[in-house]
């Protein structure tokens, strides 16, 4: 998995670090007991600070995604349940969604607008 960073936006590294794992496991890019890179390495490969790669892993390994594991490396964990799949696919649409509208209103359209071209899309995709 390439991880890449966003340092326009106002999301915290960690955040981000968090979403693209999050992300790959949703689509199925990364599967149980994948091995993820260790912090220090990935620190490295993104020029962070290694706390913020160990926080974003923290915190994932707190909601079940990830395992590590002293000494042998950082894993995905096996399937969860349907509803944590479910969970995961909707947070990572909620993310999809808002920068949408961030960037839709960065290139000065209305609520209105964006509202009409999400449902005129959504008709063509039906088709």
């Amino acid at each position: 998995m390439k991880f890449a960073l966003d340092l326009t936006t106002h999301k915290p590294i960690y955040v981000q670090v968090m979403g693209q794992v999050k992300h790959a496991v949703a689509t199925g890019e990364l599967q149980p007991n994948d091995q993820l890179p260790t912090v220090r390495q990935l620190a490295d490969d993104l020029q962070v600070n290694f706390n913020t790669i160990a926080r974003a892993y923290r915190l994932l390994d707190g909601e079940g995604i990830i395992s590590t594991q002293h000494g042998r490396g950082t894993f995905i964990l096996g399937a969860g349940s349907p509803a944590q799949s479910k969970r995961l696919r909707e947070q990572r649409l909620a993310l999809l969604a808002e920068n949408f509208l961030i960037e839709a209103q960065k290139l000065g359209f209305t609520w209105r607008e964006i509202s009409d071209i999400v449902r005129e899309k959504g008709k063509d995709s039906r088709t």
